[in-house]
């Protein structure tokens, strides 16, 4: 008889020979016809510029940190949400453990306010949009004639 970890173990193994034989399976079914422009490096439809190895701005991580703050608060705040309202338990402490845990939530929600009002203050939230150059562009060819053709095809 197999024990519950035997059961976790088969449903792993399955998974992982199921992955292979899927990864093996379209390897033998795709066509292969590699070509300079399959191989280049896609940039949203945008013809690559310079190194593909450049930092990213801060900004970025700045903005991921302060998401997956407020995403593990959820976290923490859903399994408490759920508990919070159950009358057996506040019965059992006498109404303790309702204002125990509601101020222990409170502590909490205060503790990551206060992150975020710092970020806020230092200005780790405020995004500097990028002001826009227009290219200049100098030309042999004098404005006037450009201006003529236009004209000719109004």
């Amino acid at each position: 008889m197999i024990s519950d970890f035997g059961y976790i173990l088969l449903f792993v193994v399955t998974a992982i020979l199921f992955l292979v034989v899927m990864l093996f399976a379209a390897r033998l079914l795709r066509p292969a016809r590699p070509n300079e422009e399959k191989l280049s490096t896609y940039e949203s439809g945008e013809e690559p510029e310079g190194n593909a190895n450049i930092s990213f701005n801060i900004r970025f991580y700045i903005i991921a940190l302060v998401f997956l703050l407020f995403d593990v608060e959820l976290v923490f705040l859903f399994p408490w949400a759920t508990v919070f309202g159950q009358e057996e338990l506040i019965r059992e402490t006498n109404g303790l453990w309702g204002w125990f845990s509601l101020s222990e939530m409170f502590l909490f929600l205060g503790i990551l306010t206060l992150g975020l009002a710092y970020a806020w203050r230092k200005g780790h939230l405020d995004w500097i949009r990028p002001t826009v150059k227009t290219p200049e562009f100098s030309s042999p060819v004098p404005d006037d004639l450009y201006k003529k053709i236009n004209k000719k095809y109004e």
